[in-house]
């Protein structure tokens, strides 16, 4: 297996010879994790595939889930002698992570992929076609690192695709928007051809948004198990269980993941004024500069959508947007400070056993 094929940049090579200045990791090589299990993981190398586990030093020092390993990572691992086993000793630094926050009340990181050069975003172009939605992904896409595109599928299940697009548009600046059909094949050429050798991208969307298949379009091969969508509202049913990482016949890789009944953001970047530029544009002009875009007057926002520049719909998302992720700022400062605290309790009963 080619190390670049596989993304093995620049980026990732100085790493490793900063880490092999290290005695200690004298006989490990790279390697990419391309699936994870509960306690365990599958990654690939240069001289082969094996299954992996953390070494023990993990539980002493990784505190936070971003200090695991997650798919599309790269990591530094000891094969065990006569054995297609694998041990991880270190993890690269990530040069790109889509994360969001995990499901219900726990303020928690999930790592979706990482190590990503473009984000796939797809949405279908049925019933279950959401402008809202994607905004959401939007921001999650410019927060990774990696560069958003945007993958309409089901190009055959509409009648008026070219409407559906020029709604995208206005909600996707300066991100490409390919539209595709696995039946006819629409798309899938223009597709293909983001993936040249070592360029890794992810896909990612709802249930029954057609990843799988697209997958299996990219592949050239029944890779991934695919259902129907539901008649009823057009949603899809849970057909990808786990993130995977699989080579793809152009050199690339790509990282399928599970659909996603909800995304809640995780980071705080700058991601919010790269989605909603046309939002953030217009308020400079207002006159007031702590301006809400409320009822405050000579707003320009506010005006924008008066004149019908500007769809309320889309400004409400902004606001519903802007209050979930300086929510998340808040509550991650205060678990930030909580986990220093525990570490340094930790550290202090160690000393006090030590003295004893």
């Amino acid at each position: 297996m080619n190390l670049t094929t596989l993304g093995f940049t620049k980026y990732f090579e100085e790493q490793m010879l900063e880490m092999k200045k290290q005695s200690k990791f004298k006989n490990c090589v790279p390697a990419r994790v391309t699936l994870e299990h509960k306690h365990s993981y599958r990654v690939l190398a240069q001289e082969g595939e094996w299954l992996a586990t953390i070494a023990g030093h993990y539980a002493y020092t990784s505190l936070a889930r971003e200090d695991y390993p997650a798919v599309g990572d790269w990591v530094l691992v000891e094969k065990m002698p006569g054995e297609e086993r694998a041990i991880i000793h270190q993890l690269f630094q990530r040069k790109s992570v889509f994360s969001r926050k995990v499901a219900g009340l726990e303020i928690q990181e999930q790592i979706v992929a990482s190590n990503v050069d473009i984000v796939l975003l797809v949405m279908s172009l049925n019933a279950d076609f959401n402008i809202r939605r994607l905004e959401r992904y939007l921001v999650a896409a410019w927060d990774s690192g990696a560069k958003p595109i945007i993958v309409l599928t089901k190009a055959d299940l509409c009648d008026d695709a070219s409407s559906l697009v020029k709604e995208v548009d206005s909600v996707a600046f300066g991100v490409d928007v390919f539209v595709t059909s696995a039946i006819s094949g629409e798309g899938l050429t223009e597709i293909q051809a983001l993936f040249t050798e070592g360029v890794t991208g992810a896909l990612l969307g709802s249930s029954g948004a057609g990843k799988s298949t697209l997958t299996n379009a990219l592949c050239g091969e029944m890779l991934m198990k695919v259902s129907d969508i539901r008649e009823d509202d057009a949603k899809g049913r849970h057909t990808t269980t786990h993130r995977e990482l699989v080579m793809l016949p152009s050199g690339g890789c790509l990282i399928d993941t599970p659909g996603m009944r909800e995304l809640q953001l995780w980071n705080q970047g700058d991601s919010l004024s790269s989605s909603f530029q046309d939002v953030e544009e217009l308020a400079k002009a207002c006159r007031y500069r702590d301006c809400t875009h409320q009822k405050e007057p000579y707003c320009a926002v506010q005006q924008a959508i008066a004149d019908g520049e500007l769809d309320q719909n889309r400004l409400q998302s902004y606001f519903k947007l802007q209050r979930e992720l300086a929510y998340m700022e808040r509550k991650t400062n205060v678990q930030a400070k909580l986990e220093e605290q525990r570490k340094w309790k930790q550290i202090s009963k160690g000393v006090k056993k030590g003295k004893k």
